[in-house]
């Protein structure tokens, strides 16, 4: 498998991630950003793959996503989520065991926000517990995000280490109820966009 992290350099702190099978060169972008889409478009055309599909994660709340501009672009190309309440062409969940994409439910020492777009500490417990951390320990993780310039983790080090999703679901709930993070700054923007895989009439 053929595979590269792409950061954003255009400010959200985003990861976006090219995976591509080596014989046959079919490939996908995994949460792509708007102002990134032409870079993203130049890494498949100069590693010579055949852009399958472009998948969300989740519905982003801080940045526009790329995916109806890669579309836009590469006519033929299906976008893929799951679960996120987004405009897709494709839904599905988790199958591969040796990696995962966990958008912001889990990111290296986190968890995303739970205070807005129907956000709830309690689910998100459940799905890290009852999905991610009953992945393999060796399972490389790759979050949307991170502030810290850590780019992966494994199963095994958010279990022992991640100092929210760590604790019980009571006291997750506890922490992610006081956390009074501010407004986050694109939302008004991001999400009704993001709904419509990044394209406004």
């Amino acid at each position: 498998m053929l595979f590269r992290q792409l950061m954003d350099t255009a400010g959200s702190n985003i990861y976006t991630y090219v995976l591509a099978d080596e014989d046959t060169k079919d490939a996908v972008i995994i949460d792509p950003v708007v102002e990134m889409v032409e870079r993203d478009l130049q890494v498949v055309d100069e590693l010579r793959l055949k852009l399958k599909y472009v998948l969300n994660t989740h519905c982003h709340a801080d940045h526009i996503t790329g995916s109806g501009n890669t579309k836009t672009l590469r006519p033929g190309v299906k976008s893929i989520t799951k679960a996120s309440g987004a405009q897709a062409d494709i839904n599905l969940g988790p199958e591969d065991k040796s990696m995962a994409f966990t958008g912001d439910a889990l990111l290296i020492g986190g968890c995303g926000r739970t205070d807005f777009q129907q956000g709830s500490a309690e689910p998100l417990y459940t799905s890290v517990n009852s999905e991610r951390f009953m992945l393999p320990d060796s399972t490389l993780l790759y979050p949307a995000h991170d502030y810290k310039g850590w780019s992966v983790t494994t199963v095994k080090e958010g279990k022992m280490y991640n100092p929210r999703l760590g604790k019980s679901k009571e006291e997750l709930v506890d922490i992610m109820e006081h956390l009074s993070l501010p407004y986050p700054e694109n939302i008004d923007a991001s999400l009704p966009s993001n709904l419509v895989n990044g394209i406004q009439d």
